[in-house]
């Protein structure tokens, strides 16, 4: 499955004999599937459908649904709007008096007027086939929009890669620092026991244990394969694809979480601590990098 980005555009137009209908799709982030469909009255019955179609399409986003539907010969059959053309007179009137605008009022202006022919109550039916006219035309523009959110999501999964082979290569680096760093802070420690034990009878053995069991504390192995493991899983949610955007930002998480923890325990490890330092803070920044582009992932 491909990756989908949660924001794009399309458009889409279908016409017969019926008359013409437009439909358009937009969507933005979001945490979960907010859907919200914009059709005219003589449309609302379709709205189940149109409904349907959509989730289809997007399980994830804000996307705003809006189909129109224009009537072949739309003025057959139609009666004037009287309300709207009384009001429409009665402005003309006011501009006239109020500042002195000239001009008469214009039948042929007055009839482009978004309103202004009302269909008569006879004709209030459903034609047969605009149902299929108007779930097609949306259709259309959901197809259309899923290819967008496709092509945003294939840039999005490049970057992703990008950021996640350089964690993946810093955290072997990390690696590879791990037991200079352990020897160094253990042999510190050592030393920091046989000072702090001058003067006292003090069994040497005792005293190697003492600071194996606190260098241990202080291993970094259990971290550094955990964050290696969460790199891969992130190469394979990205070649799965499909919904992958909440468990990337989980996954996120749980490797900040891990790089948190190293950095927590490198300090007084000598040039080696302070290599994995910096490395890690690399690492985190790159995760923060990785959980903002997957934001935008369905």
């Amino acid at each position: 499955m491909a990756l989908k980005s949660m924001t794009g555009y399309a458009r889409a137009r279908r016409a017969n004999e019926l008359g013409e209908a437009v439909a358009t799709a937009r969507s933005v982030n979001h945490r979960g599937l907010d859907l919200h469909v914009y059709v005219s009255e003589e449309l609302e019955p379709f709205e189940p459908a149109l409904r349907n179609a959509a989730r289809r399409h997007v399980k994830r986003g804000h996307l705003s649904l809006r189909v129109k539907f224009t009537p072949a010969h739309a003025g057959a059959g139609a009666a004037l709007n009287r309300p709207l053309f009384e009001a429409y007179l009665k402005a003309i009137q006011e501009a006239r008096r109020e500042y002195g605008v000239e001009g008469e009022p214009r039948i042929d202006t007055a009839l482009r007027i978004p309103g202004m022919l009302v269909q008569a109550a006879e004709d209030a039916e459903t034609p047969e086939g605009l149902e299929a006219l108007v779930v097609e035309t949306a259709e259309q523009a959901l197809a259309a929009l899923d290819e967008f959110r496709a092509r945003e999501g294939a840039g999005l999964g490049r970057i992703i890669r990008e950021l996640n082979a350089v964690v993946l290569r810093d955290v072997e680096a990390v690696e590879a620092c791990r037991l200079p760093a352990m020897q160094h802070y253990h042999a510190r420690l050592q030393q920091r026991l046989r000072e702090l034990a001058q003067g006292m009878e003090i069994d040497p053995l005792r005293v190697a244990q003492e600071a194996a069991m606190l260098a241990d504390k202080s291993d970094i192995a259990e971290e550094v394969g955990r964050l290696k493991v969460h790199a891969r899983e992130l190469d394979a949610m990205l070649e799965a694809g499909g919904e992958t955007g909440k468990k990337l930002d989980f996954l996120m998480q749980e490797m900040s979480r891990e790089t948190n923890t190293i950095l927590s325990k490198t300090g007084g490890s000598g040039e080696f601590g302070l290599r994995v330092t910096s490395l890690a803070l690399e690492i985190k920044a790159n995760i923060e990098r990785i959980r903002e582009q997957a934001l935008n992932l369905e």
